[in-house]
């Protein structure tokens, strides 16, 4: 199971870090635009994917993380954002280098920030929802992406780089 988690990190990275490259062509205007989404816009969206980043790694390292509200804007400054997005991308794969599978069938319990219900589930159904969170913030950023004429490319796991190499593992 650890290797799953492995290959979700990697993507994870690979795609933020494209997603980025592809938001360093717009201008801090149309970044912020908003859009009509959840979080508004690109900007407020990649904020958001930060946050609950920072908010789970707080937990599953037993660090909490003081979250105000889900849709708070941690940096204003897109190269800030940029910046502590790769700082915490390597920290999520350093936390999965040191998961067991012992951990990983472990139960977990957490305090959601969303509706404050302190929850107990499978540890690895809490870092499962982890990554697959991030996806699904990052699908509504291609949208608006090619709401402003970007085309995002290939996203799909089977073409992160490296993927053959930790199949080899």
């Amino acid at each position: 199971m650890k290797k799953i988690f492995h290959t979700y990190a990697v993507y994870n990275q690979w795609q933020n870090e494209k997603m980025l490259s592809y938001c360093d062509g717009l201008t801090d205007q149309e970044r912020k635009k908003d859009l009509g989404a959840f979080f508004k816009s690109i900007h407020g969206t990649l904020n958001h994917i930060l946050l609950s980043d920072r908010a789970w790694m707080g937990r599953f390292k037993n660090e909490p993380v003081q979250v105000g509200y889900m849709s708070q804007g941690l940096f204003e400054d897109y190269e800030d954002l940029k910046k502590e997005r790769a700082k915490t991308d390597q920290a999520i794969i350093h936390w999965v280098e040191t998961l067991t599978e012992e951990t990983l069938r472990k139960d977990f319990t957490y305090t959601s920030a969303v509706d404050t219900i302190t929850r107990t589930l499978p540890y690895w159904s809490c870092a499962l929802h982890f990554f697959n969170h991030q996806t699904h913030h990052r699908g509504q950023i291609t949208t608006l992406m090619k709401q402003l004429g970007l085309d995002p490319g290939i996203m799909d796991i089977p073409w992160t780089p490296g993927l053959a190499i930790i199949k080899g593992e």
